[in-house]
């Protein structure tokens, strides 16, 4: 007997919660892999156990209520008959990018810790609509001459007004670039008029503001941890680093010291000085 004859005697509250599983409101993680040279969807069972606890399953009518992961478990199981879902071993592929190669088990039961491949599509309606429509447009295009004076017409009139929106547009984009290079020159850092029309947002959003300065993005500096500041009483900053001696074996060496002074308000502006000690060096 075939999957489908299997799936097609499932309880109407059973594929409702396949249904659930299959759509993207349960937030189940879906991996892919290689099945007898096809490509499946798969799944692991803690996912599947933690989308019927979610509060989207709670709100769904005609399912069975879960209250605990037990019962989630035991629904599950009760599913496998069905064949919308078995029990699948997981090897190794051959290159990471490739899909992980699976394989059916004979024993089927439902545990967290194994992963499951889909035998169960969903509802295919909206493909069969997609390839209906694709259809109808291809032979409403190749049937073009045959169409009514005045439906043609209106296509013309219609990709005219699509080709002026994009010709519009970018001569909107030229103006704007003309214009904030006249304005780099005279009005220095430069003006761009919708500075968000190019940026990765809604429409609406691209045509604000309508202007606005090219002022550089400030960058965060990074402190060095290896600098020795300290303050002092005054609330001067003090940096210093030795130098090495002459190599006259006298056992000095060199000190300099940076001093940022830091006056009241009626002080000079803060100015630095750099003053040389002689530092005796450790024999230790």
């Amino acid at each position: 007997m075939s999957t489908l004859d299997q799936q097609a005697k499932a309880p109407p509250d059973i594929r409702n919660v396949v249904a659930f599983l299959r759509s993207g409101k349960a937030g189940m993680k879906i991996r892919v892999g290689a099945l007898n040279g096809k490509r499946v969807d798969y799944f692991k069972g803690k996912s599947a156990i933690k989308a019927l606890l979610s509060p989207a399953y709670a709100a769904l009518p005609s399912v069975p209520k879960i209250t605990s992961e037990s019962e989630a478990q035991a629904l599950l199981h009760s599913i496998i008959p069905y064949t919308f879902f078995l029990r699948v071993d997981r090897s190794s592929s051959a290159s990471s990018n490739s899909p992980k190669v699976l394989s059916v088990i004979s024993t089927q039961v439902f545990t967290p810790t194994d992963y499951y491949a889909w035998f169960y599509e969903g509802s295919q309606w909206i493909t069969y609509a997609g390839g209906l429509l694709m259809v109808a447009v291809m032979l409403g295009g190749v049937m073009f001459p045959l169409w009514p004076p005045i439906m043609r017409l209106g296509v013309w009139y219609l990709s005219i007004g699509m080709l002026g929106l994009i010709g519009l547009f970018f001569g909107l984009v030229l103006f704007r670039l003309v214009f904030y290079i006249i304005t780099v020159v005279v009005a220095s850092p430069g003006i761009w008029i919708f500075p968000k029309l190019l940026a990765d947002v809604g429409f609406v959003e691209s045509f604000i503001p309508l202007w606005e300065w090219d002022l550089p993005k400030k960058k965060a500096k990074k402190k060095k941890g290896g600098d020795n500041t300290d303050k002092d009483q005054g609330g001067s900053k003090r940096k210093g680093k030795a130098v090495e001696g002459n190599g006259n074996g006298n056992g000095r060496s060199a000190f300099i010291e940076e001093v940022d002074d830091s006056g009241d308000a009626n002080s000079r502006p803060a100015s630095r000085g750099v003053t040389v000690e002689d530092v005796a060096d450790d024999d230790d």
